[in-house]
């Protein structure tokens, strides 16, 4: 069993935006409607102590909490302060961050020193230019919401609030520019960026392409317009004199393709150590996973009634910690598995397969990945294959070059 070393918590089920391509909002999953506003310190006290005897099993020295929403800045600063120190207590060393859209730290300044006397690391989402970023993050008036996050993320990194940055979070748009994206999130010197795939399935697939289920792994041929986004700002990134800063997708395919090993659920092979305590106590899988069906992330467990172990041996979070196994059948074929690793579960959804429905989410995953409704490619298929090999032509080129340098020196 592999034990989880990351606790995603969603303190806040609510947002103070209303970002068009949200998956917790518009996605197929609706069951925040039912869930309590915030996560209630009895809860987050019972989270702590499952999370403190889920370590002590492990023997975890340390463990990841990773603050979630919604918008989790939402609960305020005394009750922000009030969780992080039932979860603080509890048990292991915990290194603390979470995900924002920044405006509540305009809002209310009290919650900068909630988060400075907690070592919390900060991430904002932001996407690219003015322009880009307010055609899909809008407040609830419609308004765009660039300008504030952008101040918020100037605020993050004063040299007063440096510490807490932890970089950027931007959603791809092909309507956007890759380079002009890139060059716009560079401007507020973020340690480290974020470019995320929309999340999308088969069944409702992102905008700009109209794939069927591949029957085979690409031949290179096939249209990859997010595929061909990445490069461009790969080839940017990759390309300046100096390091400006990380782009984590980059780096981790990189390492990948050199043979280490990454840590992103997003590509790779390495088993899921991830799981979610929703603001009522239950227990999911990843979030992403909402986009797929209704339940789709469901286990039936919760803080209350059942410890982590039980979800670590649960058949759908087995179903992700398979490696190679764990994958479908054209995946499994392609000589790039165990660099894409078949993308982004939530990304391979196809109805159809073993359930298909609230009750399929635990069917499908007990299948494994050999069948079932994620049994399929990412609907990224194609783009992913495309980044990877240009990934792996410019790190090839550059090696050789390295290579013939060293041997010209022992030439001479």
């Amino acid at each position: 069993m592999v034990p989880f070393r990351q606790f995603l918590l969603k303190i806040h089920s609510r947002c103070n935006l209303a970002c068009d391509y949200c998956y917790m909002y518009e996605g197929a999953d609706q069951s925040w409607r039912d869930r309590p506003r915030l996560m209630a310190l009895p809860t987050a006290g019972r989270t702590a102590r499952r999370i403190a005897e889920h370590a002590a099993e492990h023997r975890l020295d340390e463990v990841a909490v990773v603050l979630h929403g919604g918008e989790p800045l939402l609960v305020g600063a005394a009750h922000l302060d009030a969780l992080l120190g039932e979860l603080a207590s509890a048990g292991p060393r915990i290194r603390f961050s979470l995900q924002t859209n920044g405006l509540r730290l305009l809002d209310e300044p009290a919650l900068l020193d909630v988060l400075h006397r907690y070592r919390v690391a900060v991430g904002v989402s932001l996407d690219g230019t003015r322009a880009d970023h307010d055609r899909h993050r809008l407040l609830p008036s419609g308004a765009g919401s660039w300008a504030r996050a952008a101040e918020a993320v100037r605020l993050l990194g004063s040299a007063e609030h440096r510490d807490l940055f932890a970089g950027l979070l931007c959603v791809v748009d092909l309507r956007a520019d890759p380079v002009a994206t890139y060059e716009a999130l560079l401007e507020f010197s973020p340690p480290r960026l974020d470019l995320l795939l929309p999340h999308a399935t088969w069944q409702t697939q992102p905008a700009g392409v109209r794939r069927t289920v591949p029957l085979a792994p690409p031949r290179g041929g096939e249209p990859a317009p997010y595929g061909e986004w990445l490069i461009a700002a790969f080839d940017r990134w990759y390309d300046a004199p100096r390091r400006e800063t990380g782009v984590r997708l980059f780096e981790e395919l990189a390492v990948l393709l050199l043979g280490g090993r990454a840590a992103s659920e997003a590509v790779g092979l390495a088993p899921v150590d991830l799981v979610v305590v929703e603001a009522d106590g239950t227990i999911e899988q990843a979030d992403s996973l909402k986009v797929a069906f209704d339940g789709a992330a469901g286990t039936g467990l919760d803080v209350w009634r059942h410890g982590f172990a039980e979800a670590a041996a649960h058949p759908a979070f087995r179903a992700r910690q398979r490696g190679l196994g764990g994958l479908g059948p054209v995946c499994a074929a392609c000589p790039l598995a165990r660099v894409c690793g078949g993308g982004l579960y939530a990304h391979r959804y196809a109805a159809g397969g073993a359930g298909g429905g609230a009750a399929g989410g635990v069917a499908e995953g007990a299948a494994g990945g050999a069948a079932g409704g994620f049994a399929h490619p990412s609907v990224y298929c194609a783009d992913l294959d495309r980044l990877i090999r240009h990934i792996a032509g410019r790190l090839r080129a550059d090696m050789a070059g390295l290579a013939g340098v060293t041997g010209s020196g022992r030439g001479g």
